[in-house]
């Protein structure tokens, strides 16, 4: 329920949330969001460093490791989705994948515009890139992906 201002009482959709709960939620996204960017930068700067990689390279695979750990995270503890068939579970991480090709769109072409277009450093535009994408990733998330799907 919540009160209008009018002191008049009306049952909350489900897909309202109180300004505790959006807080709550905003603070576990930024937490593992920033715990997510850490492993996408670090997974980054190990690649480019042993391997001797391409930016673009390193881009890719610390994509592809920190979907992974974003997932798990993302659905379990920030969105709290509690989806548990194998079909609901496919169709969550069918639409993750595809809000995260999106963003990982944004994040090389971000990285080619500022590297290759206009020469900012490859680890200082990677940072920016992140910014990009943490902010990309919680809208999908929380429109696209999750919707709904709280216990």
């Amino acid at each position: 329920m919540w009160t209008s201002t009018m002191g008049k009482k009306y049952p909350r959709a489900n897909w309202f949330m109180s300004k505790k709960e959006l807080n709550k939620e905003i603070v576990l996204y930024v937490v593992f969001g920033g715990l997510t960017t850490l492993v996408n930068f670090l997974s980054y700067v190990i690649f480019i460093n042993v391997f001797s990689a391409d930016y673009k390279v390193g881009t890719t695979v610390a994509w592809f490791l920190s979907v992974l750990f974003a997932f798990g995270t993302n659905k379990v503890f920030v969105f709290q989705s509690r989806q548990t068939s194998i079909v609901a579970i496919s169709k969550e991480f069918g639409s993750f994948l595809f809000s995260r090709v999106l963003s990982y769109g944004l994040d090389i072409m971000t990285m080619i515009l500022l590297v290759s277009l206009i020469g900012i450093d490859d680890v200082g535009a990677k940072i920016i890139a992140n910014i990009l994408v943490i902010i990309f990733n919680y809208m999908a998330s929380k429109f696209f992906v999750f919707k709904g799907h709280r216990g």
